[in-house]
């Protein structure tokens, strides 16, 4: 028997562990983290009036699917849209499953009078985003969707379509030719890294912040975070922060640029099964004993700080840091088909393309 619960946070954090294989490659979020983000207490995104409804798909009263739906109404009116997003759209391979989670959704976007709904968005374009649609037996990095080869396939049998390419990308240090910038040249011109330590950490991530919004603010479907949606996202980073990765590049005293590189973190929440119980400790003491990967979450530059090489200055930063400090790898979250510089970029770097991934729509009569 096939039923829809609505609102179970409980079964929307189990939901993947039964519909994907143990030994597969989906890693799930920390259950707290999942909590937390379904909480309106908590996330500013929810308790800014933005409407939301979450759901699970449960077959013989186990969760084997799960989705969320929400109104980004920030997003709507800045970009022209009626859309509803959804998100966490896991499910088995159970067509009858999928088409009872996507209606839920659909049924959402008609109450609300919106046009589209699209998705993935976990839950806005500077969190998790995409379908992956190649590579789904890559080791995905922390911050990247993990899927497998049929959430495409039960999308557009449910008439979604694809667009807004992207991938993500890994790179083998060892081999990797980092950007030469003139670091002289740059000293010269005003410009200096400040290091993001936990001493100084909640004033860096509000500089991180304004160059993020600035950076991306003509980004497609970007949406400028506010200080608390920020924190929100941040507040987790600190506890597993190795303040030799990420700085803020200052310019004459004012942020100007920034690049945010975490330990990846998948190793220890694969072994743990996103859970803290009582082997948490230890598989945590395991991982940061032998964390050998980072992923970089996003960089960017401030619009009148272009065009001046201050993302290869501080690619450069970062690879020649990692390699000093024993990393092996490093992995770069979604880059938009249409970000040709980035692109550039990576092939530079010898990057090498780890997962395709695309967002996906409907059109709502």
């Amino acid at each position: 028997m096939l039923t829809l619960v609505s609102g179970n946070r409980d079964a929307f954090f189990e939901a993947p562990f039964h519909a994907y294989p143990a030994d597969g490659p989906y890693v799930s979020p920390m259950r707290s983290d999942i909590l937390r983000m379904l909480d309106p207490t908590d996330n500013p995104l929810l308790n800014a009036g933005n409407p939301y409804a979450f759901w699970t798909a449960h077959r013989d009263g186990r969760p084997i699917g799960r989705i969320i739906a929400l109104v980004h109404q920030q997003s709507n009116a800045r970009h022209g849209t009626r859309r509803a997003q959804f998100g966490f759209f896991d499910c088995a391979d159970d067509p009858e499953a999928a088409a009872l989670l996507l209606d839920a959704a659909k049924d959402f976007a008609r109450r609300h009078d919106l046009t589209e709904l699209a998705g993935n968005f976990n839950l806005t374009a500077m969190q998790q985003a995409g379908v992956v649609t190649e590579g789904f037996d890559a080791r995905a990095y922390t911050d990247m969707v993990v899927n497998p080869a049929h959430i495409p396939t039960l999308l557009e049998r449910n008439g979604f379509e694809a667009f807004f390419p992207m991938s993500t990308f890994t790179l083998d240090l060892a081999t990797a030719t980092p950007p030469q910038p003139d670091w002289d040249v740059l000293a010269a011109a005003g410009y200096r890294f400040a290091p993001i330590a936990r001493s100084d950490f909640k004033a860096r991530m509000e500089e991180a912040r304004i160059v993020l919004n600035d950076g991306f603010s003509d980004n497609p479907m970007f949406v400028p975070l506010t200080a608390d949606e920020f924190d929100f996202q941040a507040r987790e980073m600190m506890t597993i922060l190795d303040p030799r990765l990420s700085a803020m590049l200052h310019h004459d005293g004012r942020p100007v640029g920034t690049i945010i590189c975490i330990p990846d973190l998948n190793g220890f929440m694969k072994a743990s099964r996103s859970r803290y119980g009582l082997s948490a400790p230890w598989h945590f003491l395991r991982y940061r004993l032998n964390r050998r990967r980072a992923v970089i979450i996003f960089y960017s530059v401030a619009r009148d700080h272009h065009g001046l090489g201050l993302n290869s200055a501080m690619l450069a930063r970062v690879i020649n840091a990692l390699k000093t400090s024993g990393y092996d790898e490093l992995g770069i979250t979604w880059i938009a088909d249409q970000n040709a510089a980035s692109l550039r970029q990576m092939e530079k770097i010898g990057a090498q393309r780890l997962q395709r991934l695309h967002l996906f729509r409907k059109a709502i009569a």
